[in-house]
């Protein structure tokens, strides 16, 4: 592998593993869903991240930067919705391990958690200014920019699918400990402050 590629693999890996509201969600349904559920939330928001890297590419923040009016409406509105994703986390009902029958609503809820990975990284700000980034890093200054778009849109798949699987697994990984309602209300209130920071940390 060239340096470019590792740089690439390295910068990618690093911008989809740090916490994010992507990733706080994944933890969460990590911690209270199947696996093959899980699975579904975060192929939807790896799948995401890479159509955001190849918009990205094709000179969407051109627009951006010509509307600056339309990239501020644009912050504040992806700000809104995570923030109420973050409430609705808050009051989230406590859950029994996951059962049989638990997942089998899983199953029917596939499609759902699909498109809520989709949703919450498409309308993550963190995930268009990563890729943003990557983009003046890794493909405007090469000279065969639509092989390097190529490969930082793979790299940025990959990359997606271990951080946010990572994410999700450590949420499998304390389910144990969250077998009691007091555990899993500290613990779903504890991920909605995180994403309420993730936010303000964005729009600083």
């Amino acid at each position: 592998m060239s340096s470019s590629l590792l740089a690439m693999g390295i910068f990618t890996l690093v911008g989809a593993i740090t916490p994010g509201p992507v990733n706080v969600l994944a933890l969460r349904h990590g911690a209270a869903r199947s696996r093959l559920a899980c699975a579904c939330y975060v192929l939807g928001a790896s799948a995401s991240y890479a159509a955001v890297v190849w918009a990205m590419g094709q000179g969407a923040h051109w627009l951006i930067q010509a509307l600056p009016h339309l990239s501020t409406a644009a912050e504040w509105l992806c700000a809104a919705y995570l923030l109420w994703l973050a409430w609705r986390l808050a009051h989230a009902p406590v859950e029994t391990p996951v059962t049989e029958a638990q997942k089998h609503n899983d199953s029917v809820r596939m499609l759902q958690l699909l498109l809520q990975g989709v949703a919450v990284q498409t309308l993550n700000p963190k995930a268009w200014l990563v890729a943003l980034a990557g983009i003046g890093l890794f493909v405007l200054p090469q000279a065969n920019r639509a092989m390097a778009q190529w490969q930082f849109c793979t790299m940025s798949l990959l990359a997606c699918l271990i951080g946010v699987g990572c994410w999700a697994l450590l949420g499998q990984w304390l389910s144990g400990w969250l077998h009691t309602p007091p555990r899993q209300r500290r613990f779903y209130r504890l991920l909605a402050l995180l994403l309420v920071a993730s936010v303000a940390a964005m729009l600083a």
